[in-house]
């Protein structure tokens, strides 16, 4: 049996401290009456577009919102802030809403985005830190309470998914779903109770893997796309996140006993498709799990959510991955030997 006591460090405190960073942010943005001047802006037909941007697990954050705001018949679409500002410069002009997350508000893209712009397009800002340039800049700022962080995004990330959760709602004039966002924090709370089963169980079951992809549709790319950046941030292991679709379109064919694949049940619409993956890949000898309520191990498995904090409780298990393969290897999970915590070079 690995030993835990190599990652019960800094992010680790920091994972344990989700349910009370997400506690203040949903207190902080019951009292955020900054953005609704924008949103009767929208309603007004001011905007013809809305473009939602950020990089690294801020960008794959905003696909909750990508589709709530589709849905409600908005033209809405994500666009990495360094292609943005490279390549799709035309989108910065009046009649572009951008919603701009960054944690710490002062990354090297969110620095070029805020000059390129020069003020043409409005933009709402979702940060953790209340006197970086994107908060000082914005025309409306929500701000999250996830305090410092150590290194890779946890705390900040579920608490950006939070206020997103608030952003959307607030943007299609609908009222914002505090019973359901109160359900986050004991359900992150209750969950991270058993940190250490988790990791005990996932050492096992990760232990000899060469390759580990994370598949999902809908809103589960967030955690899809967040969560392979985190493994690959916290252990220097190589990870795959892409949709469930993509993932028949060539890695499959790589599948081997040496792989395992975590599948993202999502919600209904696309259940069904992802069980079926789920079943072709252990039909081929490689090893699956589902994250929900239908997972093999503890640490998958999530009880029914409100559809507005599952992806926050769907990032928990991958989480607990990223501590599981630290103990495996005998390192600490979260500690940069090149990159920093906040990215200044482009």
């Amino acid at each position: 049996m690995p030993d835990l006591s190599v990652v019960q460090g800094k992010y680790l405190r920091d994972i344990l401290d989700q349910p009370r960073a997400l506690e203040q942010t949903l207190e902080s943005l019951k009292h955020n009456a900054g953005l609704r001047e924008i949103a009767a802006q929208l309603w007004n037909g001011k905007f013809q577009r809305i473009v939602l941007t950020g990089m690294g697990s801020s960008f794959h954050g905003l696909h909750p919102l990508n589709l709530q705001l589709i849905e409600h018949g908005f033209s809405a679409s994500m666009v990495e802030t360094s292609e943005l500002v490279h390549y799709q410069r035309r989108f910065l002009d009046p009649a572009t809403l951008l919603v701009a997350v960054s944690q710490s508000g002062r990354s090297a893209e969110i620095v070029c985005l805020l000059d390129e712009n020069r003020n043409r397009a409005a933009v709402v800002a979702v940060t953790n830190t209340k006197a970086s340039p994107l908060a000082r800049r914005a025309d409306a700022v929500v701000l999250t309470r996830a305090g410092e962080e150590f290194s890779v995004s946890c705390k900040t990330y579920v608490c950006a998914l939070m206020a997103l959760q608030w952003v959307g709602d607030v943007l299609c004039g609908k009222d914002p779903r505090w019973q359901d966002l109160q359900l986050a924090t004991p359900a992150v709370a209750s969950y991270l109770l058993n940190w250490q089963d988790h990791v005990q169980s996932l050492t096992k079951e990760l232990n000899d893997i060469a390759h580990l992809f994370l598949v999902g549709r809908g809103a589960s790319l967030a955690a899809v796309g967040t969560g392979a950046l985190t493994i690959k941030e916290s252990d220097h292991f190589q990870a795959e996140g892409m949709s469930s679709a993509a993932f028949r379109h060539g890695p499959f064919e790589m599948l081997t006993p040496e792989s395992f694949v975590l599948v993202f049940s999502g919600d209904g619409r696309t259940r069904d498709l992802n069980t079926k993956l789920f079943a072709d890949i252990r039909g081929r000898g490689s090893r699956a799990d589902r994250i929900g309520e239908e997972a093999l191990l503890p640490p998958f498995l999530l009880s029914a959510a409100a559809s507005s904090i599952r992806p926050i409780l769907e990032i928990l298990p991958v989480q607990m991955i990223t501590l599981a393969l630290a103990a495996i290897a005998g390192r600490e999970p979260g500690r940069f030997d090149f990159a920093t915590k906040v990215t200044t070079t482009e």
